[in-house]
């Protein structure tokens, strides 16, 4: 399956414009965020789209940002979720209230921590031709900083975005990032939009593909063109509080895509497991050190390209290592979040 998209044709970036889009930018207390990148999505070169900025009860000078840069910007509108206005599970109901503002019915949604991989971003993620695709999923590999933390946080993000691609590509569409996703606002409304898992402050990206998302409406799009930077977590603590509340999403998942996702995990788990077992003893010890190598062998084959494929090349070379600290790593960061306290959502 990773093969697959391994090998698959890159779309390349059209040439022409076809319909608006109206992007829809999350925002709370981000002035140094949308100070920095915003300027990046309103200077895409792409002939008719607005950018709704949802500014969602920030008090760190936003607001004022957001009024200045809407002088200058004929295609930006502002929305603010003020103190006091209803409050439903945080990022959902501003979200929400910032599709309703939306004039188009392709809409293109992000952070205001993240910035386009280009000037053609919106060309790469706007509406396919194909009239039955009402989903578009983008990919969005975060931004390379210094520290351990920071490449480990980075190789999950590379392997959550394979698998949840690969997936599409097979026809079985289970989640989307918020940084880089795409959808139609008459889809999002004639489904009740996060109604269904509204009580809960994650799953605006993953929980409204895993709903939504079908083998005829669904495509993907990892031009590097049509990519979305993200600014990582600095800290251990903000990742495991990040990984806490995903994990609350992922518990209302799809039946069959919750069994998946636990046959993978338990699959790798018990692979090691069992590799370990047998270089314990001296009659399997060159049956393990053979069934590691070959599985080494076969991910080495796919991974690496991948990892340059979706803008992690240079990671590549260090791969069969961080494979393996990689899962030491979330083995250990699942213990630990246990005793970390779930936040609200930004």
């Amino acid at each position: 399956m990773h093969l697959k998209l391994a090998v698959a044709k890159i779309q390349s970036i059209p040439e022409n414009a076809f319909n608006p889009i109206s992007v829809v930018v999350y925002a709370r207390n981000e002035a140094k965020s949308l100070e920095k990148y915003l300027s990046h999505i309103l200077n895409q070169n792409y002939p008719n789209f607005e950018v709704v900025v949802v500014n969602d009860k920030s008090w760190d000078g936003t607001y004022e940002l957001l009024e200045n840069l809407s002088k200058q910007y004929e295609k930006l509108k502002v929305v603010t979720v003020a103190e006091g206005d209803k409050f439903i599970a945080g990022k959902k109901f501003a979200v929400t209230m910032g599709i309703k503002a939306a004039s188009y019915d392709w809409l293109v949604l992000t952070d205001a921590d993240c910035e386009p991989a280009s000037p053609n971003w919106l060309m790469g993620m706007q509406q396919p031709a194909a009239e039955s695709t009402e989903i578009v999923l983008g990919y969005a590999p975060l931004m390379k900083k210094g520290g351990f933390l920071n490449v480990m946080m980075r190789l999950e993000t590379f392997f959550t975005a394979v698998n949840y691609l690969a997936y599409a590509l097979k026809g079985k569409p289970y989640m989307g990032i918020g940084r880089n996703l795409a959808y139609k606002k008459s889809l999002f409304f004639k489904n009740k939009g996060f109604a269904a898992h509204m009580h809960i402050s994650a799953g605006d990206d993953d929980l409204f593909v895993n709903s939504n998302g079908n083998r005829s409406n669904t495509e993907i799009q990892i031009n590097k063109e049509a990519q979305v930077w993200g600014e990582p977590k600095t800290s251990l603590i903000a990742y495991l509080r990040e990984k806490k509340v995903q994990k609350g999403a992922k518990a209302l998942y799809r039946a069959g895509h919750k069994l998946r996702s636990a046959i993978q995990t338990t699959a790798q788990f018990l692979f090691y497991v069992f590799t370990i077992a047998l270089l314990c003893f001296t009659a399997t010890l060159y049956l393990a050190i053979g069934i590691f190598v070959l599985n080494l062998i076969i991910r080495c084959l796919i991974y690496p390209r991948l990892l340059n494929r979706l803008n992690y090349g240079e990671l590549r070379w260090w791969f069969p290592l961080l494979d393996i600290i990689l899962f030491v790593f979330v083995v250990f960061n699942s213990f630990l979040s246990i005793f970390v306290k779930k936040v609200q959502w930004k």
